[in-house]
C-alpha cells in the first residue's frame, strides 16, 4: 500500500487537498472505529440489564414457591404439602380431618407474573387430567 502512494503521480494536484482526504479517511475510521465500540457496548448493556430483570424474576419465582405454602390462598393445609421444586413444585397429600387418611392428591404448580407452564410441566397436567396416574409398590 505504501508503494503504491510513493508511486502516485499528484504532480498538478493541491497538495492541502491530499492532506484533507487523508486527514478524512483517518478521521472517518477512527469515528467508524469508535462507533462501532459505543453500539456494541450499548448492546451488552441491553444484554446485561436483560440478563439481570430475568436473573431476578427467576429468583423472586423460585422464593414465592418456597413461601406459597404459607401465602392465603394455596391450596391445600401447609402440613399437606410436599415439596419436589421438578417437574412439579408440590405434591399435597390431602387428608379427611376426621379419619386423617388420604383423601386427594394435589400435584401443584406456583407461578408467578406472566410466566407459564414448560413443555414438561404441560406433559404432566395432560397425564394427569388424562387419568394416567399410578400407584406403585414396589419392594427391593
Amino acid at each position: 500500500m505504501l508503494e503504491y502512494i510513493r508511486n502516485l503521480d499528484i504532480s498538478g494536484m493541491d497538495m492541502g487537498l491530499i492532506v484533507l482526504f487523508f486527514a478524512a479517511c483517518l478521521v472517518s475510521g477512527m469515528l467508524g472505529v469508535g462507533i462501532g465500540r459505543l453500539v456494541g457496548k450499548i448492546k451488552e448493556g441491553r444484554s446485561r440489564k436483560d440478563a439481570v430483570r430475568r436473573s431476578k424474576a427467576v429468583i423472586s419465582g423460585q422464593v414465592v414457591e418456597q413461601l406459597a405454602p404459607l401465602l392465603p390462598n394455596f391450596p391445600c393445609n401447609l402440613k399437606d404439602a410436599k415439596f419436589l421444586g421438578q417437574p412439579i413444585d408440590y405434591v399435597a397429600f390431602v387428608s379427611d380431618k376426621k379419619t386423617g387418611l388420604i383423601d386427594e392428591v394435589l400435584f401443584i404448580e406456583v407461578k408467578t407474573g406472566g410466566s407459564t407452564l414448560s413443555a414438561r410441566e404441560k406433559s404432566l397436567k395432560k397425564a394427569v387430567q388424562q387419568g394416567r396416574v399410578r400407584y406403585v409398590e414396589w419392594r427391593g
